[in-house]
């Protein structure tokens, strides 16, 4: 049967080098799918990231950007990417600060300085009035204690949600939406099933986090995520909530455009 479908996927790394051979046959493939929105986050310590997301993003309307310093980069962290990143979002750029966040399972940058780059975009976030883009791996204590403490307030995404239930209300509560990847479809991820079937589903996104953590149907077959597999993801969480997958697509895009102040866009796609 012919369904029609608009979906988001709010985590992307269209930036990266797994998409060089054929990126724009990606994004190609994921519009017949039904994606009408990708937010691709780039690294801000790399610039071959920002050229290759501003390509993407003036070739493609429904590629949206983010940019900043992941956990892993965080010692990396100097003045003039914050300076860069003030003035990408004075220029309307980018809609939204991140990958952020602390990492505290590989600890690639020490805790000190993850703590430290976080708190900082955490800030100018806040003086720009834009929403973070959250990475949080075993970090759930120091997450909950910065967000309040950086005097945070635009909310954001707590991206590939990994983390408790707890955690996830708490964030809700302080303004953020929890996205789940391909996780989600792993035999071994009951709980952050139970904790996506409880939580409230204006709360909820979806993401693929390419070009990792393939959804479990799509695993067999590729080794590299792409937005257009984000489909296997959708349909599970709208299984866990007893909805159709038009009904999730309507309320998770409906609940990313209020964040990231985006105008409706919902184009009517058959698969």
């Amino acid at each position: 049967m012919s369904i029609s479908v608009s979906l988001v996927d709010s985590h992307a790394h269209l930036d990266m080098q797994e998409f060089n051979p054929d990126r724009q046959q990606v994004i190609e493939r994921a519009r017949q799918s039904g994606i009408h929105r990708i937010l691709c986050p780039l690294d801000l310590s790399f610039e071959k990231s920002l050229r290759i997301g501003f390509e993407l993003s003036q070739k493609n309307p429904d590629i949206l950007l983010a940019a900043g310093i992941h956990p892993h980069q965080a010692s990396q962290l100097k003045t003039h990417h914050l300076d860069n990143l003030k003035k990408l979002a004075q220029e309307n750029k980018i809609l939204a600060v991140g990958e952020i966040g602390l990492d505290f399972h590989y600890n690639f940058s020490p805790r000190d300085k993850q703590l430290e780059a976080f708190k900082l975009q955490l800030e100018l976030a806040a003086e720009l009035g834009l929403p973070a883009i959250i990475h949080s791996r075993e970090a759930e204590k120091k997450l909950l204690e910065l967000i309040p403490y950086s005097g945070f307030s635009p909310g954001g995404i707590l991206h590939c949600f990994t983390e408790s239930f707890e955690t996830a209300r708490k964030m809700i509560d302080r303004g953020f939406l929890i996205s789940f990847s391909g996780i989600l479809t792993y035999p071994g991820a009951e709980q952050i099933r139970e904790t996506a079937r409880k939580l409230p589903l204006d709360r909820l996104l979806v993401e693929t986090d390419s070009p990792y953590l393939t959804p479990l149907p799509e695993k067999k077959k590729f080794r590299r995520n792409e937005p257009a597999f984000i489909l296997s993801t959708a349909r599970l969480l709208a299984e866990l909530h007893k909805i159709t997958l038009e009904e999730l697509a309507e309320i998770t895009g409906a609940s990313f455009s209020l964040l990231l102040k985006l105008k409706k866009q919902t184009p009517d796609v058959k698969m």
